[in-house]
């Protein structure tokens, strides 16, 4: 059950990814990024949850780099199993669940009990932060 909690962290913050909308302007054209479940995860998204984690966590600069790179590597497997298996199917949402249940067991490890048990508490304000971040 946990595993599901930070799931659907890292699903709004890392598995979801964007493709570009043109619209024409007077001066230039302007890319809007639009983000569908399907498509790769956009290398930065790892880094600015980090970023969310440092702040809401009070994370050592030691811990946000190990954050981080835990992070990257989670955002490199999902985008290497969307890319392998079909959307949707029981296939990726196994290889989903091991990746994040493998970056839970990580992320537990760098930030000890007491910070990991307030990433669950506050995911949904770490989430709604990664949203503004996006726009």
């Amino acid at each position: 059950m946990r595993s599901l909690r930070l799931s659907a962290l890292l699903a709004l913050g890392l598995t979801t990814a964007s493709c570009s909308i043109l619209h024409r302007s007077k001066s230039a054209p302007v890319v809007e990024t639009v983000r569908t479940a399907n498509s790769p995860t956009p290398p930065t998204a790892a880094r600015d949850l980090a970023d969310v984690m440092a702040t809401d966590l009070q994370l050592t600069p030691d811990q946000t780099a190990r954050v981080r790179t835990i992070l990257t590597s989670t955002v490199e497997q999902a985008n290497a199993a969307k890319s392998k298996f079909p959307a949707q199917s029981p296939q990726l949402l196994a290889e989903q669940k091991r990746i994040n249940i493998t970056s839970q067991k990580e992320l537990q490890q760098v930030l000890g009990p007491a910070k990991f048990k307030q990433l669950q508490v506050n995911r949904r304000k770490m989430a709604a932060e990664m949203q503004q971040r996006q726009k």
